[in-house]
Parts: structure tokens; sequence; C-alpha cells
């Protein structure tokens, strides 16, 4: 009894930084657990989390310690702690399960979950999965899976709440409470359909629950209710989840009838994941993640090394113009990675802005050209102060105002130019097919330094040589 006692303080301790995330006491006790052979141990910490902390135990381990908490697990592991997983290493982690503790873990899944899981999996795991559906669930599942990757019919969930348009708030409590209906786990909207089942509007549960029973629930329906086709693509879906401050999105097919939905919360990672995937992409790295083997972080971050070593070796060559120059004076070297540096610095940030704005669908053509002109202005300025700054560096550093002068002109030049490339080159590569938060850097980078290094080292060779 006393050592029950002392196991529930042991997790009360583990758990008392609240209920968002786990601390670093428990990942210290689960492995100590692990290490020790404690099959008990190791259920009694991990079973009162939330499945999406036990997702983030799995990752703060790897190697043994990994499989062997796995195989600490006698249950196995529950489906949505499979779904919260990072892709990679939930291949990994179904790769450690067996078929039955593997079909035993998805079968309470929903549906859009049920396809995520699936379509990462090698065709012997997925048919364990599929074979332990329903066969309504598994022919569900199947048909997703037929639609495109990024498509709005294969993130949908197919379990909705549906009620003819014509019904009354007590006919839908009276549906909504029989014994015949199997309800979603979590849903928020009964979704009207006409006699085609095509959706024509929606009530939330609040207002359905609020109403007297005679109401009409074509009479409670939500301004924000819009349609999505199964092919449109699901960021755009999501983008409009957030936009209309929406918190359901119905999914119909080619004849308008209803077939699925998109949910707010499926919505809001779907954004992070995007938000993620930019951010990675414009530091060159990809969709890495820490539970990647060295050879393969290595293998995704060498290429875009290598377009860097290119482009560093472009802006050599444009030193390599002026050797003569800054042989004649050396306060050239000590000063120009200054112009380059600021450019890039200013560059990126512009990019940053531009590219993020372009995946929120903020920056279009009808704006384009007036936030062009604002990242040009607000260069110009910056360049104008750092650039008075640069000219007294210059006058006390090296009692040179001339030198003051043109490194002025070049920072001005050159944060004009970081403001505009910044911008421009992604709308371009937008234009031209290729995915501006991957190939950006790398340009914007090029024309920075090269523009600092020419702008400084020519005007030093028209005005002080």
């Amino acid at each position: 009894m006393q050592g029950e006692v002392s196991m529930t303080q042991d997790i009360e301790k583990a758990t008392e930084d609240g209920a968002f995330g786990i601390t670093e006491r428990l990942v210290s006790d689960v492995k100590d657990a692990v290490d020790l052979g404690d099959v008990a141990g190791v259920e009694a910490l991990i079973d009162p989390l939330h499945p999406a902390d036990v997702a983030h135990l799995i990752e703060q381990v790897d190697g043994k310690d990994r499989r062997d908490l796995l195989e600490a697990c006698k249950g196995g592991i529950d489906g949505e702690v499979l779904s919260e997983l990072d892709d990679k290493l939930r291949s990994q982690v179904i790769g450690c399960l067996d078929q039955a503790e593997l079909a035993e873990a998805v079968k309470n899944l929903e549906s859009d979950d049920v396809v995520d899981l699936v379509e990462h999996l090698q065709v012997g795991q997925q048919e364990a999965v599929l074979d332990a559906l329903t066969d309504t669930d598994r022919a569900l599942v199947e048909q997703a899976l037929t639609y495109p990757e990024e498509s709005a019919g294969r993130h949908m969930q197919v379990e909705l709440v549906r009620a003819p348009e014509h019904w009354t708030v007590g006919d839908a409590i009276d549906y909504l409470r029989s014994d015949d209906v199997q309800l979603p786990e979590q849903f928020y909207h009964l979704i009207l359909i006409d006699p085609r089942m095509k959706p024509v509007g929606y009530v939330t549960l609040g207002r359905l629950l609020s109403a007297k029973r005679n109401v009409k629930l074509a009479d409670l329906t939500e301004s924000t209710f819009r349609t999505f086709g199964v092919s449109q693509d699901v960021e755009e879906v999501a983008q409009a989840i957030n936009h209309y401050h929406m918190i359901t999105a119905p999914v119909v097919d080619e004849d308008g009838r209803l077939i699925g939905v998109i949910t707010i919360d499926d919505a809001m990672m779907f954004l992070e994941e995007e938000a993620e995937e930019d951010l990675l992409r414009l530091a060159g790295v990809g969709e890495g993640s820490l539970s990647d083997r060295v050879y393969e972080t290595t293998r995704r971050r060498f290429p875009w090394l290598a377009v860097n070593l290119v482009t560093a070796i472009f802006a050599s060559l444009v030193i390599a113009m002026f050797e003569e120059v800054i042989a004649g004076l050396v306060a050239l070297a000590v000063l120009m990675p200054i112009v380059a540096s600021m450019g890039g610095n200013a560059g990126t940030q512009s990019l940053t802005v531009a590219v993020r704005a372009m995946a929120t669908r903020d920056l279009t053509s009808a704006n384009v050209l007036r936030v062009i002109r604002r990242e040009v202005l607000v260069g110009l300025i910056n360049g104008v102060i750092f650039a008075v700054v640069m000219g007294l560096v210059g006058i006390v550093w090296f009692g040179s105002p001339m030198l003051g002068v043109v490194i002025g002109v070049a920072m001005i030049i050159n944060l004009v130019v970081a403001g505009l490339a910044g911008t421009v080159i992604p709308v371009v590569l937008e234009r031209f097919g290729i995915d501006p938060a991957l190939a950006s850097g790398a340009f914007v980078t090029t024309v920075t330094d090269v523009v600092g290094f020419f702008s400084f080292l020519g005007l030093a060779a028209l005005w002080l040589i």
C-alpha cells in the first residue's frame, strides 16, 4: 500500500507543471522504469497522460530507449498517440508494433486520422489497419485515399451529423438522443441538407439547445456557412476557416452532395504545419525533425549548402574585380562585410514577411505593388539612418570623410535593393511555379552580397582611388 502511495506521489510530482507538456522529471522516471524492466511502473506513469503528452514523451527518447519503452507498454500504443506523432517518427513507432496492436490502435480513430496514418504505412501494415475497420469505414478510408494528397477530400472526416432542412429543434434533439444514432465523439454543428443531400446551412449546438422545440432549424443557421469542393486545396479550406472564423467546413462532391467536414482543430493544425514548413524551408533545412538520423539530415541540408557555396563564389568574383582597389586602401576590406551583412539581414526581413503573406493569401496581385513600394521605402529610410551612422564611423575610425560618404551611399543602395529583392523574388518564383519559401533565400542573399560589394567597392574606385 505504501509503495502505491509513493508511486502516486511520484506521478503527481512529475506532472506538477500543469496540463500542458511533460517535465524532465517525468521523462527521467519513465527511463528509469524502462531500464529496470518495471512494466507496471511505466504504465502507471503513462496512463494519466494525454495522448499528445505521450507522443511528446516518445519523441524525447531515442534508439534503444524508445524500443524498450514501446515494449513496456503491454497494451500497445493508443491510436490517438500515433496521430500526434511526427510522420517519420510515427513510421518508426509503427514498425515496433505487431499487426494486432496496430489494428487495435486505430479502431476508434476518426476517419481523417486513419487516412493520415494509413497513407504513410507500408502495404502490409496498411492491410492490417484496413482489416481492423468495419466494411463501411474501410470503404470510406479507401475512397479518401483516392483523392489528391493535398485536397480537402483527403483530409476531411466523414463523421458528421446531418438533418433535413425542414426539421424543428424538437425533431433534432429527439434524433440526437435516439439510441439508433451513433454520434461522432466530437462535433460542433448540425448540418442541414435538402432532399438531394446538398448542404444548405448549419446550426451550432449552442443555438440548438437554447431554442424552443417548435423553432425551425432553418431559422437558426449561421451566416458563416459555406461549402468546399472535395478536390479543393486543403490549405485554401484552412485559410477560409481561419478567415471567416468558422468551426466546421462542409465538404461536397462534384454534384454538391455533403460527404464530409473539415473542423477547426484540423485546419489550425494544418496551418501550423504549413507555417513550420515555410520556416524550415526559409532556413534551407527542408521538413526535418529532431528524430531524423544523421544521414537523412545531412542529405537534406547538403544541396542548399552547395547552392550557398556557389553564390558565395559568385560574390567573391565581384570582390576579385576590385582587387587593386582593396590593395590600395585596406580600410575597404575592413568595412565591406558590413555593407553586405546589413543588406542580407534587410533582405531576409522583407523575404520573411513576403513569404508568410503569400502563404496566408495576404499578398496578392492586387496589393503587390503597394507592398513592394513599402519595402523599398523602409529600406531607403533605414539606409539613410545607417548611412549616417557608418559615415561617422568612417570619419572617426579611419579619419576619412569620403570613406564615410562611400560606405553611407553604398549602405543606402544595398538596403533599398534588399527591400526590393526580398519582395519581388518570391513573387516571381511563385509565378514560375517554384516554392518561394524553398528557393528565395539563396537568390536574395546573392543579390544583396553582389550589390553590396559592387556598390561599395565601385564607389570607392570612383571617389577614393
